[in-house]
Formats: structure tokens, C-alpha cells, sequence
């Protein structure tokens, strides 16, 4: 059994089981234990950035901080800075 398999009962299942589990909780379960190890890393990091919404992002960044990137990249593209597919693929012929 994967550590992280053994924290998910430690912490969910054994201290939530004994009130009522809904039929949501039952069918995550299910599911979850038949991810890869990998999958389930990625499942556990996007539940802990629910939880903490407005929080740190998962490369390390505010909210405040991407939201300003994504300014910057659109403000970019709207001057004409940026590659079109097709460069992209004439690009990449010469890789």
C-alpha cells in the first residue's frame, strides 16, 4: 500500500468514516485507489490548492503574480508579439 494511500486513511477515511460518508465521498475513494502513483500526486496537489484557495500556487507563485503574467503575455499579443503555428512548425524543421 502507497504511503500516500496509507495518509489518505489515516486522515480521511478513519476520521470521516464513522460519520456519515456520502455517496461523493464513497465513489472518490473508489476511484482514487485506482490511480497510479503519479496520477494520485497530482489529484492530492490539486485538492490541497482547492483548499487553499487564493494561496500560493503550485509552481510557487501568488495569485496576484500569475494573474499579472497573463497580463503581460496578453498585452504581447495584442501588439502582434507572438508565433503563429505555422512559424511554429517551420520552426521546428529546423530543430
Amino acid at each position: 500500500m502507497s504511503n500516500l494511500i496509507k495518509e489518505l486513511k489515516s486522515k480521511f477515511v478513519t476520521k470521516h468514516y464513522s460519520m456519515s460518508v456520502s455517496l461523493a465521498d464513497k465513489e472518490l475513494i473508489k476511484y482514487f485507489v485506482q490511480l497510479t502513483e503519479p496520477q494520485k500526486q497530482s489529484l492530492l496537489q490539486m485538492i490541497k490548492t482547492f483548499m487553499n484557495p487564493g494561496g500560493e500556487l503550485q509552481n510557487g507563485i501568488s495569485i496576484e503574480q500569475y494573474n499579472h503574467e497573463l497580463d503581460e503575455v496578453m498585452n504581447r499579443i495584442s501588439e502582434g508579439d507572438f508565433t503563429t503555428l505555422e512559424d511554429l512548425k517551420k520552426e521546428m524543421k529546423t530543430w
